[in-house]
């Protein structure tokens, strides 16, 4: 895994010395859509410990320092396939740059990423009411309905 931008796409990886700019995206993206998100204060350690943790990557699009969207991929285990499952947690393009094939430049370097790394699966969760974002992950080839089903998938969460 390199650092250095794909001068291509101004998509890098982060690492730990970037967690305020991820917190600050995170909060950025919570805002907008009126999410809860905990502080920039509570997140950059936390990003600062995803970032350094082998079984999780940031990616960053646009120039340093202050990029304008970002990816956040975890990886673990499953018995579903030899390699690690991914879960898209995160990905968020500032409303300016929307539109621009940002959004879909991370995604191709995130699953590059996991592909590099022999994942298997890559998993997304979507808020049903949020038809663009389920617009964008379909046009990528994602899909809500097991193969040969005819009923979506759902996911249940419960706070611990």
């Amino acid at each position: 895994m390199t650092t250095e931008p794909n001068t291509s796409t101004g998509i890098r990886f982060a690492v730990p010395d970037d967690a305020p700019t991820a917190a600050r995206l995170q909060v950025e993206f919570a805002v907008e859509f009126d999410s809860p998100t905990p502080s920039r204060e509570v997140l950059t350690p936390r990003f600062r410990a995803l970032i350094a943790d082998a079984s999780a990557f940031v990616l960053f699009a646009g120039a340093p320092p202050e990029p304008q969207g970002y990816a956040v991929v975890t990886l673990r285990p499953t018995v579903y396939c030899d390699g690690p499952l991914a879960v898209l947690d995160e990905l968020y393009v500032g409303p300016g740059l929307r539109g621009a094939g940002i959004g879909t430049a991370l995604l191709e370097h995130a699953i590059a990423e996991v592909r590099r790394r022999g994942g298997g699966e890559m998993h997304i969760n979507v808020d049903e009411d949020d038809v663009d974002a389920r617009r964008f992950y379909e046009r990528q080839g994602f899909v809500n309905i097991e193969p040969g089903t005819d009923y979506r998938m759902l996911c249940y969460i419960r706070e611990l």
